[in-house]
């Protein structure tokens, strides 16, 4: 594996676990894709830093299971905005 994409594999991983970040807020902050984040973290980390990329995966995984409510509040506070 090239050694920049073991990098950013780190710096993403890192960024993740420090912000409580989501994929595609990682995704945006770097400038590279959903799909490179979620390979980065879940696939090429494991073989890098295996306790980064639990700790990474534990964030993303806690995130996955509170989207839902994310997106109700997202879409409330939009249509609040729109009646005021």
């Amino acid at each position: 594996m090239k050694e920049y994409i073991e990098e950013r594999a780190v710096e993403i991983a890192s960024y993740i676990i420090e912000n409580n970040a989501t994929v595609r807020q990682t995704a945006k902050q770097f400038g590279i894709s959903k799909s490179t984040v979620h390979k980065d973290v879940t696939e090429r980390l494991i073989q890098i830093n295996p306790s980064l990329a639990l700790a990474a995966r534990r964030v993303l995984d806690t995130n996955k299971s509170e989207r839902h409510i994310r997106g109700g509040l997202a879409t409330r506070e939009k249509y609040l905005q729109q009646h005021t």
